[in-house]
């Protein structure tokens, strides 16, 4: 993958995750904001001060995640899926479990409807 693929792929992801992180946040009734500046989103649980940022690493060609339970990086599989280096879990499916914990609340965030990954 080139540079410029994986920023197009990069950049549509993290425009998903914005787009459905404020969408799981509304169907769950938590308090969180979404905020860009370039290459990094910081989602913030505001009734639980906390935040997750999400950002992109074009050297290594990954999506880096930084939440209370650590820190994870994703890298685009044979299968368009942004999927973890170290446990294999796919990217939406760590957010929602990673932005539930955090929000203290049953969060789903899912690809927008253009299915960016």
């Amino acid at each position: 993958m080139s540079e410029s693929e994986f920023l197009a792929m990069a950049e549509a992801a993290i425009n998903a995750i914005e787009i459905g992180m404020e969408r799981a946040g509304e169907a769950a009734d938590v308090d969180l904001e979404c905020s860009r500046s370039g290459n990094v989103l910081e989602i913030e649980f505001i009734d639980q001060g906390s935040k997750i940022i999400v950002n992109t690493q074009a050297a290594m060609k990954e999506i880096w995640v930084a939440a209370r339970a650590g820190g994870f990086h994703y890298r685009m599989a044979a299968d368009q899926r942004w999927i973890d280096t170290r446990d294999g879990s796919e990217l939406f499916a760590a957010l929602s479990r990673l932005a539930s914990a955090q929000a203290g609340a049953l969060l789903h965030v899912k690809q927008n409807e253009e299915g960016a990954q």
